[in-house]
């Protein structure tokens, strides 16, 4: 009876949410969340999931996993709340498997959206993947595909695959990719070369798919371990700050000035970073009206967006004011991710 009334009350809001919006220009929402080691509870013997297992070090149990679904659906509804309507597309990443992404489909709140699945298993050890949801009534796929990642000199090295996808919005060709780049886990200096090699790679994709289509609007996002000012970022991807200095062929960083401004999307040592971040193309600032374009929301003087709501963050101790996360070492918290979401509109 209480799933029945939820999805009533999901249902209710994007019937609502669609007739506010028909009065104007149809906004799209791209988001993309990092949404923390979302592992199911069964033992995987070819990836290294031992630690997310109910007889393993954090003791994650079914309970737990259900209190982590909970928390997604709080976060991704809200947000929706926020945007006024369901997200066109959200990129996620750390999911083990294409179960964890069919329960959050399947969520009663989110399920009225009616997201279909985009997702390939990689080969990180860890066997955490990227993956990509999105409304067929909003984008039509067209193509998808998983890209390995590539650094030089380094053929024995696995992270998480590229994905793409090529789809339709209002009969505009989009490019979507999500991409979760190595982490500073062993210094940033030593792993600067990794980041930058994938920056290279998404790249290279990005001008290839345009060369045989200019008009080709490119997304890019992902948790990118850097910021926006870093080279992998600002310099190989190409992301620029200011929109006036944009030339074609160029790519535009709407987060950029965000994080100089001092926003981040996740907190270490009293500081924030914004390793989430999503990069347009060009064309998806500079094109006007009659074409989608980025809009920024209301009362904002930013075109990206950071969902901070306070229910995200830890509220006392040490760590408060930091994204309250699952876990803290071994001892669960019962959070949301390490991670804040971001997301960009965009209309004609």
């Amino acid at each position: 009876m209480k799933k029945l009334l939820l999805q009533v009350m999901a249902v209710a809001l994007l019937l609502n949410l669609t007739n506010s919006a028909s009065a104007q220009s149809k906004r799209y929402t791209a988001v993309f969340y990092n949404i923390e080691n979302v592992f199911d509870t069964i033992n995987d013997p070819t990836i290294n999931d031992e630690e997310f297992l109910p007889d393993g070090i954090k003791n994650w149990t079914g309970v737990k996993y259900w209190k982590k679904m909970e928390n997604i659906e709080r976060a991704l509804y809200n947000l929706s709340g926020e945007c006024k309507a369901f997200p066109t597309v959200i990129g996620v990443s750390e999911i083990e498997n294409r179960n964890v992404l069919e329960d959050i489909a399947s969520l009663p709140k989110l399920a009225p959206a009616g997201y279909q699945i985009v997702h390939y298993d990689g080969p990180d050890a860890r066997g955490v993947d990227c993956a990509f949801f999105y409304r067929p009534d909003q984008f039509t796929l067209l193509d998808s595909s998983s890209e390995r990642v590539v650094i030089e000199g380094e053929p024995d090295f696995r992270t998480r695959d590229i994905l793409t996808m090529t789809g339709l919005i209002e009969g505009e060709e989009f490019l979507f990719i999500v991409s979760h780049w190595p982490s500073r886990r062993n210094g940033q200096a030593s792993s600067t070369h990794l980041r930058e090699g994938v920056a290279a790679q998404i790249r290279g994709i990005i001008d290839a798919r345009r060369a045989e289509n200019p008009d080709l609007k490119a997304v890019v996002m992902g948790d990118f371990n850097d910021d926006p000012k870093d080279k992998s970022i600002a310099e190989i991807l190409g992301g620029k700050r200011r929109v006036k200095d944009l030339e074609k062929g160029d790519m535009f960083n709407p987060f950029y000035q965000m994080h100089q401004d001092g926003h981040g999307s996740l907190a270490y040592r009293d500081a924030w970073n914004l390793f989430d971040n999503i990069v347009v193309s060009d064309n998806l600032v500079t094109d006007g009206k009659g074409k989608l374009h980025l809009v920024s929301a209301e009362k904002s003087k930013y075109l990206g967006n950071i969902f901070n709501r306070s229910f995200l963050l830890q509220q006392e101790g040490q760590y408060r004011g930091y994204p309250l996360r699952t876990y803290v070492g071994n001892a669960f918290q019962d959070g949301y991710s390490d991670h804040l979401p971001v997301f960009i509109f965009f209309q004609k």
